[in-house]
């Protein structure tokens, strides 16, 4: 199976002017094609051809002669993930079992959003922060690269990007100002809330 890059939930300019329709220009059509298109090189003619993008991801994980596939069917997936993650008008709070779940993990939704953006920016290098169910509790946690949660028996529900490309052209390097913004402009709680509720089942 010949992986794609997926269409964009919403148009290019859709989020601006928290992000702008040149991060987009770089950050989906030219760094997540990169992935797709390398993906597609690196599996051509192997047994991971005809397989899904998780399947891939679960097959390459941890091995390290399978790096270079599993790092970019992760980012290829993560990046996917991330541009659903977020909406235009975004942000605000969750509702119902979510909220409730949350103000249950985390004490109040405050801590949540401190915890996020904490992890985010402290995140060294380039990386993900992540809202994660594991054991039946929220819970959020940060990795390195192109790693993920899925490979660590946690389910994703929320996640946002922290490689410079995905800030440095709106914020140069003021990630603690790119994080807030993601969290008080950005997050679609819908997504998140739909993540939660297929993952509770």
């Amino acid at each position: 199976m010949t992986h794609t890059l997926p269409e964009l939930p919403y148009a290019p300019t859709a989020l601006e002017p928290h992000i702008s329709a040149k991060t987009f220009e770089f950050h989906y059509g030219k760094h997540h094609k990169a992935y797709v298109d390398n993906l597609n090189k690196l599996i051509a003619g192997t047994d991971l051809e005809s397989k899904t993008l998780e399947e891939v991801v679960a097959a390459s994980a941890k091995d390290a002669s399978k790096a270079g596939i599993f790092n970019n069917a992760a980012q290829v997936w993560n990046h996917t993930f991330y541009w659903n993650s977020m909406k235009p008008n975004g942000g605000g709070e969750p509702t119902g079992k979510l909220m409730d779940k949350i103000k249950e993990d985390f004490g109040d939704f405050g801590k949540f959003k401190e915890e996020f953006k904490n992890a985010g920016v402290t995140q060294f290098g380039s990386g993900w922060a992540w809202l994660v169910l594991e054991g039946g509790k929220l819970k959020v946690t940060k990795t390195p690269n192109a790693d993920m949660p899925l490979v660590h028996g946690q389910i994703p529900l929320l996640t946002m990007d922290v490689w410079e490309h995905a800030y440095y052209i709106d914020y140069q390097n003021r990630r603690p100002d790119y994080a807030q913004t993601f969290i008080d402009k950005l997050i679609n709680w819908d997504f998140v809330s739909k993540n939660f509720e297929l993952a509770m089942k």
